[in-house]
C-alpha cells in the first residue's frame, strides 16, 4: 500500500529582501499598486508543492507515489527523488515544456510576494489515478496543481473510493466555489493556511464550524504561532519547534504536512501527529530551499525527544506500516499552524 502525492514539480526561484514589504506599500494606492524590490540574493532550488512533500516522506520512511509532470530540464531532479526512496513511476516528462517554476521574494519579517509560471504542470490533466493500481492507494494527497487536474483526481478519489487531503492554498483564487466545495465535501481532511481558510470563508459564505463540519479533518495552519488540534475527542494546543536557525520559511507547510500525514498512517495520537508535522516543518525553516534539508529517522526520533519529551510513541517509525490507512479512525477536526 502506498501513499499517491499529486501537485506541482517545480524550481523554485527565491530571492531576498533586506527590509520589509510593509514599509514600501502605500495603503490608499492599493489601487494602482506598482512596486519594485531590490533583492540581495537568488538561488534555483528544487521546489513544488507535491515534490517537496515525497522529499519529506521519504526522509520519514516511507515510499510514495509520485504523480506529476515536468518539463525536459528536471531529469536529475526526479532522479534524486528516485534516489531517496520516492516512487516516480507517476511522473511524466514534457519533452517540449520547461518546468514549472515558483518566483519567491522574502522580507526580513518573513513576508513572501510571490509569482508561479505553470510550465509542463498545465499537462497534469493528462495523468490518472486509474493508471497507478489505485487499490493500492490507501491515501491521496490532492496539493496545489493545475486546477483541472485537481479537479479531476477529487472526482477520480471518489469514484475510486480512495481517502484524499484535500490541500488547494495557493490554487484557491483558480478554483470555483462549487470545484471548492465539492473538492472539501469529499476530503478525509482539508489542509490550508489562517490567510486561505479565510479566502474560502468568503467565497462560500461558510463559517468555521460548517466547513468543519463537511470534513473529517480539517487543519489551518499559523506560522510560529504553534497549533491547536481539534477532534470529536479533545482539543490539543502543540507548540511550534523553535528553529535553531531561522533561514527561508519556503517550504515549510509541505514538510508540516508529511510529518502529519506520517502520523496518521501509523495511527498515532492527535498530539503526536501534530508534533511530528511542526518538527517536519522546522527542518525545513532551518535551510537555504525546500529539498536542502536531510535528516534520519533515527535522528528525527532523537530531536522529537529532545523537544517534546517521551518519544515512544516514534518507535513505529522504524518499521514499516504494518496496516493501512482506516479513515474510519480518524472521524475528527484538526485546527493547526506553519505553511507559512
Amino acid at each position: 500500500m502506498t501513499i499517491a502525492v499529486t501537485g506541482s514539480i517545480a524550481y523554485d526561484y527565491i530571492m531576498s529582501f533586506p527590509g520589509r514589504f510593509v514599509e514600501h506599500i502605500l495603503p490608499d494606492q492599493l489601487h494602482v499598486l506598482s512596486v519594485s524590490f531590490l533583492v540581495d540574493s537568488m538561488r534555483r532550488e528544487r521546489g513544488g508543492c507535491a515534490g517537496n512533500i515525497a522529499h519529506n516522506l521519504a526522509l520519514l520512511g516511507q515510499e510514495p507515489l509520485l504523480i506529476a509532470t515536468v518539463g525536459q530540464d528536471a531529469h536529475e531532479y526526479i532522479a534524486l527523488l528516485q534516489a531517496q526512496g520516492v516512487d516516480v513511476s507517476g511522473v511524466m516528462i514534457v519533452p517540449d515544456e520547461f518546468t514549472a517554476s515558483f518566483f519567491v521574494s522574502t522580507d526580513r519579517d518573513n513576508n513572501q510576494i510571490a509569482s508561479f509560471y505553470t510550465g509542463a504542470m498545465a499537462r497534469a490533466v493528462q495523468l490518472s489515478l486509474r493508471d497507478h493500481h489505485p487499490e493500492r492507494i490507501e491515501l491521496a494527497i490532492i496539493s496545489p496543481n493545475d486546477p483541472a487536474a485537481m479537479v479531476k483526481y477529487v472526482q477520480e478519489c471518489q469514484e475510486l473510493g480512495i481517502p484524499y487531503v484535500y490541500d488547494p492554498s495557493q490554487q484557491i483564487p483558480r478554483l470555483t466555489t462549487e470545484q471548492l466545495l465539492e473538492g472539501i465535501r469529499g476530503a478525509e481532511m482539508l489542509i490550508v493556511n489562517d490567510y486561505e481558510f479565510g479566502m474560502i470563508r468568503r467565497r462560500t459564505g461558510l463559517d468555521e464550524n460548517e466547513i468543519g463540519r463537511m470534513v473529517k479533518t480539517l487543519v489551518i495552519t499559523r506560522g510560529e504561532h504553534g497549533s491547536q488540534i481539534r477532534t470529536r475527542e479533545g482539543i490539543w494546543d502543540i507548540p511550534a519547534v523553535p528553529p535553531s536557525r531561522l533561514v527561508d520559511p519556503t517550504g515549510v507547510g509541505d514538510g508540516y504536512r508529511a510529518g502529519l500525514i506520517t502520523g496518521i498512517r501509523y495511527g498515532l495520537p492527535w498530539e503526536v501527529v501534530g508534533r511530528m508535522g511542526s518538527l517536519a516543518a522546522t527542518y525545513v525553516l532551518e535551510e537555504h530551499g525546500t529539498q536542502r534539508h536531510y535528516y534520519t529517522v533515527e535522528s528525527f526520533i532523537r530531536r522529537y525527544a529532545e523537544c517534546f519529551g517521551d518519544s515512544t510513541p516514534l518507535n513505529v517509525l522504524r518499521e514499516k506500516p504494518s496496516a493501512t490507512y482506516s479513515p474510519t479512525s480518524r472521524q475528527s477536526t484538526i485546527t493547526t499552524q506553519l505553511r507559512s
